[in-house]
């Protein structure tokens, strides 16, 4: 058969289907329509138009049915020349006689109720006639299926021809040769039949697929748990595990739930797809089988797949830099205000009471740092500073920044802890003993002041880029000034403090010192007791 012979019949057999569609759509709204008119005049005890409905509905029931069996049929096949006339004739008459009956009984109803019937009722017997009266005005032309389809299309139905045009060209030729696959994987057949696994091997393994075979459902998920494949073709019936539960169990399974599942069967029938179908199969292919439609269906399955494990893949990469993302927020901010601005906070600030503030600079830093490279530099105040934050996070303190070689931390805030004073004075104890260690590992000779104060506070981010979450407020400004005035290697604290820790911690009176915008304030050094 030529290209173009092909082409022909296969525009005939889009045609004819666009015709079956404006056969099968108004007999569909006719036996609809009689169906609600019988039970609605069934319900509403109407004996004197029951008689009628049934007939309506009798005949709406014969015209569906002869019209199935039309649209059954192979018309493609169709006679030519004058036999085709004269079956296209007969078809017209069985056609127009039942919907001649539904037409005529349909009127006399609607004379019959039209004085009692309510709105409902009326609408829709008149739907029903509108329904019957078009059909019976295009039914010369969706019959007429011996004349040539351009002829047709040209001559009776311009949009039709359109239709079939459009479609031809969106679809384009099927083609047949077996080197047109696109899609291979790993596939595994399961089959109680010997021969129909031989067959489908083979014909896979030619495709380029890597195929491996087992003849009943315990061996498929054996082979499932023991090896990866992408795609299964199921046999629905067979005698150790029926396939519908291989299939159920592999969608149950979190490493079995994404593989494709195309189910092939000798079962024919509706209601064994929709269940294969509604427990996750992919496909429902019912034996004997096309190959070439298999073969559009594996590709298909196989396509689909890949871009599932595409997607897959780009999840988990978005969520491994989403995850290292939020360790570098972490780096920056705390743990809750990285909360509220996921939650669409654009501004934070707030107000804390009974904040404990601590503040701490190197002492010879900047002379010390001139005898050395600057590499060894960064490197003291990078194991220094990671000494500091990992005791911050035993004791429960927040470092809100570091500058240079000074170093800042809170108690209090913005998580609230029990005794926060208790906490920042550990943790300055503790700095002073890392940082002997971290001497002792350089071999550097360097010192910390440290200064502690207690009071309200305002925290909040500042900054649109490189931002940073900071603290102000005149408890923050009195602990930089009890550090400026502390001593190397020890923890000047302020009166309010060393009130509190009285008890706990040994308090050295240092005497009044003078802060700016606070006058004269007594202090104390504090160390362990």
């Amino acid at each position: 058969m030529s290209i173009i012979d092909t082409d022909s019949a296969r525009a005939r057999r889009i045609w004819l289907a666009h015709l079956r569609q404006e056969l099968l759509s108004p007999v569909n709204a006719l036996l609809g329509y009689a169906e609600i008119l019988h039970e609605e005049a069934s319900r509403k005890e109407r004996p004197e138009i029951l008689p009628d409905m049934n007939r309506i509905l009798g005949a709406a029931r014969d015209l569906a049915g002869k019209v199935d069996r039309l649209v059954d049929g192979d018309r493609a096949k169709s006679p030519p020349g004058s036999a085709a006339a004269t079956q296209e004739q007969e078809l017209r008459h069985e056609l127009r006689t039942p919907l001649n009956a539904i037409k005529g009984y349909g009127e006399m109803v609607r004379e019959d109720v039209a004085n009692f019937a309510t709105g409902s009722l009326r609408a829709d017997l008149d739907r029903l006639l509108v329904a019957a009266t078009d059909l019976l005005l295009r039914l010369d032309r969706i019959v007429r299926f011996s004349v040539d389809v351009e002829q047709t299309s040209l001559a009776s139905d311009q949009t039709g021809a359109v239709i079939v045009s459009d479609l031809l060209r969106s679809l384009g030729p099927v083609r047949h040769e077996t080197n047109t696959v696109t899609e291979t994987g790993s596939i595994l057949v399961v089959d109680d039949i010997e021969a129909n696994r031989d067959l489908l091997s083979r014909r896979l393994t030619h495709d380029g697929h890597r195929v491996a075979s087992v003849a009943g459902g315990q061996q498929a998920l054996q082979a499932l748990a023991d090896d990866e494949f992408d795609l299964v073709l199921l046999d629905l019936m067979m005698p150790d595990i029926n396939g519908f539960d291989v299939l159920v169990r592999m969608k149950a399974d979190e490493r079995l739930r994404r593989i494709p599942v195309i189910m092939i069967t000798a079962l024919a029938e509706t209601e064994s797809a929709v269940r294969c179908i509604e427990a996750g199969a992919e496909d429902y292919l019912p034996k004997p089988f096309d190959p070439i439609l298999l073969r559009a269906r594996i590709n298909a399955c196989l396509h689909k797949k890949r871009w599932r494990d595409r997607e897959q893949k780009y999840l988990r990469r978005i969520e491994n830099e989403t995850a290292k993302f939020e360790r570098l927020l972490l780096t920056i901010l705390p743990r809750r205000v990285i909360g509220r601005l996921n939650q669409g906070e654009a501004m934070i600030a707030d107000r804390f009471e009974g904040v404990s503030v601590l503040f701490a600079d190197l002492v010879g830093f900047t002379e010390h740092s001139a005898r050395v490279t600057p590499a060894a530099m960064v490197e003291y105040l990078n194991r220094l500073f990671s000494e500091f934050d990992a005791l911050a996070r035993e004791l429960g303190v927040e470092k809100i920044k570091t500058i240079g070689d000074a170093y800042m931390a809170v108690a209090g805030l913005p998580d609230p802890n029990p005794d926060p004073l208790a906490a920042i004075a550990k943790m300055a104890l503790g700095m002073i003993d890392r940082l002997g260690r971290v001497n002792s590992h350089f071999g550097w000779p360097l010192q910390i002041r440290i200064g502690i104060h207690s009071g309200p506070v305002v925290a909040g981010i500042i900054g649109a880029h490189r931002f940073i979450y900071d603290v102000w407020g005149d408890t923050v400004n009195v602990a930089s000034r009890l550090e400026a005035y502390s001593l190397p290697n020890r923890i000047h604290v302020s009166q309010d403090i060393a009130r509190h820790l009285v008890g706990r911690f040994a308090l050295e009176p240092r005497g009044s010192i003078d802060v700016k915008g606070k006058g004269k304030l007594e202090t104390f050094f504090l160390s362990r007791i």
